[in-house]
């Protein structure tokens, strides 16, 4: 079926509208103290993905590649895992107000790169060359950061339930978060999950380097080791007990500072140059 309006910014941005929808939809719960419905909130998250997930497909058929080439993309990218986390782990874990937080995340995210053109200014074919295992390593790489924006969500839902306990307000909305000692064991998998994830991104970014050592972008993989080596530290620290409750929650919260700041320099221009591809919407230009 032909399609010609649905272009990918076009499905990307009315994902971004259903996202936007169900943070109004939490705020309008929280404002007016109305009954907070999962099964709506969870629906027009879902549908955003649903759309979302058509941008970055049609995307990553232009470039014959995973759709991850620009700032715009890798954006996009970690709002997309991200929400795909929460699609999976919000059910299971019965966390109500769960979406409204990963709502927020990815309109955040969604809005920051619609409005900045010169993010999205061209698709290049093929970014990561003919090689899939530098395709593979920045999926993998991204999808953890996905991991670790949903950990910067949960954490920040213990600081909120901490601070609802010590002050005795149980009631509203909030009364659907789940207990501190469940968000302390989710936050614990989360951090493990992320980190399992971009130590095998490393790892598979180190079977490449040995065969290509001078494809490799010295600023990027020090970059992503240095992201790896803070959740890594954390992961250790907190198996040991030395990270726990509050601080553990606090640290899982301001970590993801490091994902988001390493963006601009594992995104940067590559060494090798690829050609370029204008997007559907630049052919449209006169």
């Amino acid at each position: 079926m032909d399609l010609p309006l649905l272009t990918d910014r076009t499905a990307i941005a009315l994902g971004t509208g259903f996202y936007a929808a169900g943070l109004l939809y939490g705020c309008w719960s929280l404002v007016f103290r109305r009954r907070y419905s999962r099964l709506a909130s969870y629906g027009l998250i879902a549908f955003g993905w649903i759309l979302q997930t058509t941008g970055l497909f049609l995307r990553g058929q232009a470039t014959h590649s995973c759709p991850i080439g620009n700032t715009f993309e890798v954006f996009q990218f970690v709002a997309w895992s991200c929400t795909l986390l929460y699609l999976f782990v919000g059910p299971a874990f019965r966390m109500s107000l769960l979406g409204f937080f990963t709502s927020g995340m990815a309109v955040l995210l969604g809005v920051l790169s619609l409005v900045v053109p010169a993010w999205d200014s061209a698709l290049r074919v093929r970014p990561f060359g003919a090689d899939p295992v530098v395709a593979i390593h920045a999926s993998l790489a991204l999808f953890s950061y996905g991991v670790f924006a949903l950990l910067a969500l949960t954490s920040l839902m213990y600081l909120l339930q901490h601070r609802n306990l010590r002050r005795k307000q149980l009631g509203g909305a909030f009364a659907l978060l789940p207990s501190i000692v469940a968000l302390d064991h989710i936050n614990l998998r989360l951090l493990a999950v992320g980190t399992a994830l971009l130590t095998l991104a490393l790892a598979l970014a180190g079977v490449h380097w040995q065969g290509h050592p001078d494809a490799v972008a010295h600023a990027k993989l020090a970059a992503t080791v240095a992201v790896w080596l803070c959740y890594c530290v954390a992961l250790v620290q907190r198996l040991r007990q030395r990270l726990v409750a509050l601080r553990f929650a606090r640290v899982g919260l301001l970590l993801f500072l490091a994902p988001l700041l390493s963006l601009w320099l594992v995104n940067s221009p590559r060494r090798s140059a690829a050609p370029v591809e204008p997007t559907p919407a630049q052919e449209r230009m006169p």
